[in-house]
């Protein structure tokens, strides 16, 4: 096949290696990347009343909103896809809520029918300080998964606050009580930063009384707009993710996001090799921007721009569905780039089975384009966890 190809280019006058590069590019991207989206991201509105020292988001500042013909097209996207896999919509920053009830109800509306046939969930990732009774209601009415982005007890909320500097705490503690109230569950997402990565009980102790029914852990990178903070270290990461194994080995009752993740990887290494299959394929998490540009592989690339790169987008859902872009997506510069390094994690990393190769905006926002072999992502929040856990497995009697 690879042949005739190569016969055809050079009847059309198309150089040969022009050719080669084309396949090769497109079976990476098959090696490494689904052309399949088990999730899309959508970002209803650019604004965020917060300004978090750590926050990585380009365009907080403005109030640029996703119009339902946009949320539209989206749906017609996962309908071009077909097939019976359930598609999660993911709502996310600036802070969704800012986009109002009725609004963000019209944004669901083109969406019912899919879920209606059980092909979407919807999954919103909010500030929490925004939180009321009539978006409960809306949560409840649809099916939402809910995610409270807080760091931990009001100390650990330090690098949250609003535009004029005032503390976050208090609103998104009111916001989690207006859930636990209306019976809403809801899951947590902590960032974790040089100045509390050395309280791990601590925060853990927060989050057990809290009523999350989870806690996932961000240790802080450069991404976006974030970079100019201290790195955390490797060995700081390591005592906490030792920590967090300690106490679940003592019986915590906590659902740490990254411990389960680590252990269902064990599980499946230690189960009959028959049961097992091989490295899962990268889900490429179409991002789709309020006004339908589209890039992938990593959220924080929506609306960043670069000399390198340009602006990552590799179309616009109001002119081409999700699964068409998704079928050139390897002729990106920064696809194919990312792609390439894949193949050398998968080759020289002993952690890649688990790692999978981490995130691509990492990649770019550490190190300027997507070819770095390791950042601080891979190194923290993949490698030294399982250090951690081969510390206290080494330790055991």
């Amino acid at each position: 096949m690879v042949d005739t190809l190569m016969q055809v280019g050079v009847v059309m006058g198309v150089s040969m290696s022009a050719l080669e590069a084309a396949h090769t590019s497109s079976a990476r991207f098959d090696r490494f990347v689904s052309r399949r989206f088990g999730v899309v991201v959508l970002q209803p509105t650019t604004l965020c009343p917060w300004a978090c020292d750590y926050c990585y988001l380009p365009s907080k500042d403005q109030r640029l909103e996703m119009l339902p013909s946009t949320a539209a097209a989206v749906a017609a996207s996962i309908e071009a896809q077909g097939g019976p896999d359930v598609v999660e919509v993911v709502w996310h920053g600036g802070e969704p809520l800012t986009a109002g009830v009725e609004r963000f109800r019209a944004l669901l509306e083109p969406f019912e029918p899919l879920r209606a046939r059980g092909r979407v969930r919807y999954t919103v990732q909010t500030g929490g300080g925004l939180i009321t009774q009539p978006w409960c209601d809306l949560f409840a009415r649809y099916g939402f998964t809910v995610g409270v982005s807080i760091d931990g007890p009001e100390w650990a909320n330090a690098a949250r606050h609003d535009r004029s500097g005032r503390p976050a705490h208090a609103r998104i503690m009111r916001g989690i009580r207006t859930l636990l109230d209306c019976g809403v569950r809801f899951t947590a997402i902590a960032v974790v930063t040089g100045d509390t990565i050395t309280r791990p009980d601590e925060i853990a102790d927060f989050f057990e009384t809290l009523g999350a029914d989870s806690v996932g852990f961000n240790l802080e990178e450069y991404e976006g707009a974030n970079t100019n903070r201290p790195p955390i270290d490797a060995a700081a990461a390591r005592t906490f993710w030792r920590a967090l194994l300690k106490r679940r080995l003592d019986g915590s009752p906590l659902r740490v996001r990254e411990l389960y993740r680590l252990l269902g990887f064990v599980r499946q290494s230690r189960g009959p090799s028959s049961a097992r299959s091989g490295p899962a394929l990268y889900e490429p998490i179409p991002t789709v921007a309020w006004n339908g540009d589209t890039v992938i592989l990593s959220p924080e690339l929506a609306g960043v721009r670069s000399k390198e790169y340009g602006d990552f987008v590799i179309g616009n859902v109001l002119r081409e569905t999700l699964p068409a872009m998704l079928a050139r997506a390897d002729k990106a510069r920064y696809v194919d780039e990312f792609t390439q390094a894949l193949t050398a994690c998968a080759e020289s990393c002993e952690f890649y089975a688990f790692c999978l190769g981490a995130q691509a905006g990492n990649r770019y926002f550490e190190h300027g384009d997507f070819s770095a072999p390791e950042t601080q992502y891979c190194t923290n929040t993949r490698q030294e966890l399982v250090r951690a856990l081969g510390e206290l497995i080494e330790e055991a009697p």
